[in-house]
């Protein structure tokens, strides 16, 4: 057993260091200028935002206004305090924690089971889960909220995550992985007279770390992200999450004009944590996409 977790263990950086060289290319200085404009083009709009935060009303009408200004405390502790953005976020918090806590459960043992179990028209199976991704998420709404309905889960936490805890494109991606891993390890585990479980916990799970937090910070960004579903089953003001909260900072009129700068104090609130996760893990994530192009 401890042969093996050791093979395991190198092979896991085998694959890691492979998958970094595969990645590495020398660029063209016109391909950084494409990029770099590319940079500009997705970073102007936050900077615009976060500027726009700190000034009193927030209105924007020639170059000079986009200057920072000095009410960047008051903007961002009325937006938390008064307006309760700050529950707002910690209701997405554990929302998309939940969700991503319970799509890795469920897509994990799903995709061992197609890859490493002798499962009847499994393939069938596989294809059956990858068209549920051919469904539109909106067109489940009514009969999913008739059902949270029934089951007395409208307006909790349990009618924003249950829905969601499945996941194709998490198997998909963990099945890739999964077929990557040679073969030999799964005869040596078997030989070793390492259980499932075991081989999950000891062996595959150790050699999956960088595409589990990979799809992790997916899965965390998507749920965070979510809004006509706790639009739609969340009625209690206080249970909301903080795209719905968005809304309700839009709905403020100060003299008859909408304060955007408050609108934009809450959007670069919503901007952050997925932000600072895909900038911590930044190497998981590259590595999940690679996956998924191969």
């Amino acid at each position: 057993m401890v042969e093996l977790l050791q093979y395991a263990k190198r092979r896991a950086d085998a694959l890691r260091g492979n998958s970094a060289a595969e990645t590495t290319y020398d660029a063209k200085p016109g391909t950084h200028l494409q990029l770099w404009l590319l940079v500009f083009a997705v970073v102007f709009p936050i900077a615009v935002a976060v500027i726009v935060s700190t000034k009193q009303t927030g209105v924007v009408t020639s170059l000079g206004d986009l200057l920072p200004g000095s009410y960047a405390v008051e903007n961002y502790r009325e937006a938390l305090v008064d307006y309760q953005f700050g529950r707002f976020m910690w209701n997405s918090l554990a929302m998309s924690l939940v969700i991503v806590v319970g799509k890795l459960v469920v897509s994990v043992f799903a995709a061992m089971a197609i890859v490493y179990y002798r499962v009847p028209y499994k393939d069938l199976v596989f294809l059956f889960i990858l068209f549920t991704l051919l469904l539109p998420v909106p067109v489940r709404f009514i009969p999913l909220f008739q059902l949270m309905n029934d089951l007395g889960w409208s307006n909790t936490i349990l009618a924003i995550t249950v829905p969601y805890i499945a996941s194709a494109t998490t198997v998909f991606i963990l099945r890739q992985h999964f077929l990557s891993i040679p073969t030999s390890i799964v005869e040596t585990a078997k030989l070793d007279g390492v259980g499932p479980l075991r081989f999950m916990l000891f062996v595959l799970l150790p050699m999956s770390k960088g595409v589990l937090v990979g799809v992790s910070i997916i899965m965390f960004v998507y749920a965070w992200n979510q809004y006509l579903w706790p639009l739609i089953i969340i009625d209690s003001e206080a249970n909301q999450v903080a795209q719905v909260g968005l809304q309700l900072l839009q709905g403020d009129v100060q003299g008859g004009q909408l304060s955007w700068s408050l609108v934009m104090a809450g959007s670069t609130l919503t901007l952050l944590p997925p932000l600072l996760l895909m900038i911590v893990f930044r190497k998981p994530l590259l590595e999940t996409f690679s996956i998924q192009q191969k």
